[in-house]
């Protein structure tokens, strides 16, 4: 069961570089990183998708961007935009963070209604992951949240940005039942170990955000 759930660990990494002060060099570095792994994505800042998409062209590995990261306190239109831009340059996914305040308020319905008008902006057949930020929440709050998540069209709750906190395997467990398989799950933030990615998975999460990926795979060579 074990070597079943690690067998294609590898096309469940969004490979992340998405500090603020990543370099050029940085994502050429992890590009380079991932098509290493045969990774299923590299996730960069916006400024970044032009620069991903020439060095993992024609290679298979995804584009990912976000929207109103890492804060999700931006206006909705702005994260529209970011969307839209994303796109036109490339992207392949979108990383969305909603707004936490609206969340922590009980606003699901505010939710629902942004990321629908984000979900409207994309192509139909591109994947929406929509972070609410597991860790500023009760685990009812994070329930509710991922109902709104479902509500709003994405395909994928997502739990965390890694800026504040990192995920749990509680938190999968609970995002995991909300979402009675009408949406994934991506486990994100502070995975930095193969035993994290293990539970992670075993929890039920379906992709796996990290900047840590090829360190992980490094693992996973020396227990082969």
């Amino acid at each position: 069961m074990e070597n079943e759930i690690l067998s294609d660990i590898n096309r469940r990494f969004d490979h992340a570089v998405l500090r603020s002060d990543a370099t050029g060099k940085d994502i050429v570095f992890a590009c380079n990183e991932a098509k290493k792994f045969d990774f299923f994505s590299v996730a960069i800042n916006p400024a970044w998708v032009l620069l991903a998409k020439e060095e993992l062209y024609n290679t298979g590995i995804k584009v990912l961007t976000v929207s109103g990261f890492p804060l999700g306190a931006s206006r909705t239109n702005i994260k529209v935009e970011e969307a839209i831009h994303g796109v036109r340059d490339g992207a392949h996914e979108i990383d969305m963070v909603t707004n936490i305040g609206w969340l922590i308020e009980g606003r699901y319905k505010k939710v629902e209604e942004e990321i629908k008008t984000v979900r409207a902006s994309l192509p139909f057949n591109m994947a929406l992951k929509v972070i609410i930020e597991a860790g500023m929440l009760s685990p009812e709050q994070q329930a509710e949240s991922t109902r709104a998540v479902v509500n709003g069209g994405a395909q994928f709750v997502k739990t965390c940005t890694g800026f504040f906190g990192g995920a749990t395997v509680e938190q999968v467990l609970t995002l995991v039942k909300a979402a009675a398989g009408e949406v994934e799950v991506k486990a994100s933030g502070g995975i930095r170990t193969l035993n994290q990615c293990r539970q992670f998975l075993e929890a039920g999460a379906t992709r796996l955000g990290s900047s840590s990926s090829a360190a992980i795979m490094a693992e996973l060579g020396g227990q082969l």
